[in-house]
C-alpha cells in the first residue's frame, strides 16, 4: 500500500470516526436496555482482536512483528482484556451510542518488554479512543487529540470471531 491510498484510508476513517457514524449505526430493533450483545453497544461484546498497525496524523505507521502479541479482547460485561507484548491489562470500556468508543482505567503489569516492542505506543492509544468503526471485518480506533487510527483483525478461533 502506498503513502497515497495510506493517507487517503487514514483521511476516511478520521472522518468516518470523529462524526461518530458506521454503517452498523442504524438498527431497526429498538434500544430496550437489554444485555451487552442483544443491542447496538453490544457488537463488540465477545470479541478478540489482534493489531494491525497504529496510524498516527504525522504519516508514521507502528507495525507489530508478531500481530497475537497485541491483542484486544471485549467480554459480555464492559471488560476488556489487552496484551501489550510482555504485558497484560484490564479494565472497563463502554459503547453507547454504537460507534462511540471509550475504555476506563486499564491496569497493566509493566514489565520492559525487548525491542523491538510496541508496549508503549500501543498502550498510551487507550485513553483517548473515543470512537471506532467495523470495516470489512477489521476493528479501527480512533483516538482524539493526536489522531491515531489503530486497525485490528480479528482474532480468529475465539469466541465471537468466524
Amino acid at each position: 500500500m502506498n503513502i497515497r491510498s495510506t493517507s487517503g484510508l487514514f483521511v476516511t476513517l478520521l472522518v468516518l470516526a470523529l462524526s461518530g457514524c458506521s454503517r452498523d449505526t442504524i438498527k431497526d430493533e429498538p434500544d430496550s436496555g437489554a444485555a451487552p450483545g442483544s443491542s447496538p453497544a453490544g457488537e463488540l461484546a465477545g470479541t478478540t482482536w489482534h493489531l494491525v498497525r497504529i496510524m498516527s496524523m504525522d504519516d508514521s505507521e507502528h507495525i507489530p512483528d508478531d500481530p497475537s502479541k497485541y491483542t484486544l479482547s471485549f467480554d459480555a460485561y464492559d471488560g476488556v482484556s489487552i496484551v501489550a507484548d510482555c504485558n497484560r491489562g484490564t479494565g472497563s470500556y463502554s459503547s453507547e451510542p454504537s460507534g462511540q468508543l471509550q475504555f476506563g482505567a486499564i491496569a497493566a503489569t509493566q514489565a520492559l518488554c525487548p525491542p523491538p516492542s510496541l508496549h508503549d505506543v500501543y498502550m498510551k492509544q487507550f485513553e483517548w479512543v473515543r470512537s471506532y468503526v467495523l470495516e470489512d471485518g477489521h476493528l479501527f480506533l480512533a483516538t482524539m487529540a493526536d489522531g491515531s487510527i489503530i486497525e485490528f483483525e480479528p482474532a480468529l478461533g475465539t469466541a465471537g470471531n468466524p
